[in-house]
């Protein structure tokens, strides 16, 4: 009868929903797009359309002629999620992208549902375990014993000078105060009087924002100081 619960479905849905779950939780925890809801909706979805689809796959010969490809369904699924995705990708005022991770996850959520729905627990369970590790833990470890880069944070800065010709100077004097210089943009084009440097930097990421503002703040010629940690 079609109101028969077939205990194994069921297991697949609560399966994907505790890996939307915990994914959703990780996201939610960082305060990122991808929330709880979300990801439960795109695990339990993408599962129950694989169930679907593998079920009709080999039932609908039964009654008839009909050949149908039990794939075809989780590939347009893989597919149609990455829409999702691209809506979490932002770009900022600075020129900066973010949700590259999220969308990624969320189309992680995704194929983790449909080798749910398909019946691989063992490998969707191993499957979470290395996306959460190589997202929480492994850019833990490298910023403590990899490379020098990967324990810097990078500050976006835009100086207002008094004199043009300390332009120079005013580099040289950030080197000496550990500030490394990725890139220099320098605007004379301005209706005020003060020439505009903006530069972005890379300092140690123990190092406070604030610290590097009255750093800067204090070299002779610089008028006024904005940082935005990028």
């Amino acid at each position: 009868m079609f109101w028969t619960i077939e205990w194994d479905t069921v297991l697949k849905l609560a399966v994907a929903t505790l890996i939307g779950l915990i994914i959703g939780l990780e996201r939610e925890l960082k305060k990122k797009p991808l929330g709880l809801k979300t990801c439960i909706v795109i695990a339990v979805s993408s599962c129950v359309l694989t169930i679907i689809s593998i079920d009709a796959a080999y039932n609908f010969p039964r009654v008839s002629r009909l050949q149908m490809d039990p794939l075809r369904l989780p590939a347009q699924i893989i597919s149609g999620v990455g829409f999702i995705g691209a809506g979490v990708i932002l770009r900022k005022s600075n020129d900066v992208i973010s949700g590259l991770t999220t969308s990624a996850m969320i189309w992680g959520a995704a194929g983790l549902g449909v080798a749910t729905g398909a019946g691989f627990y063992k490998e969707a369970f191993l499957s979470l375990f290395f996306i959460l590790i190589s997202v929480e833990f492994l850019p833990w470890l490298f910023q403590r014993i990899g490379p020098i880069r990967l324990q810097e944070k990078e500050i976006r800065i835009r100086m207002s000078l008094s004199d043009r010709n300390r332009m120079t100077d005013i580099l040289k004097e950030m080197k000496a105060l550990n500030i490394r210089i990725h890139s220099v943009r320098i605007d004379d084009l301005t209706e005020k009087n003060y020439p505009i440097m903006e530069v972005r930097v890379r300092v140690h990421k123990d190092r406070y924002t604030t610290d590097v503002y009255f750093d800067i703040k204090d070299l002779e010629g610089v008028v006024g100081v904005k940082c935005d940690t990028v």
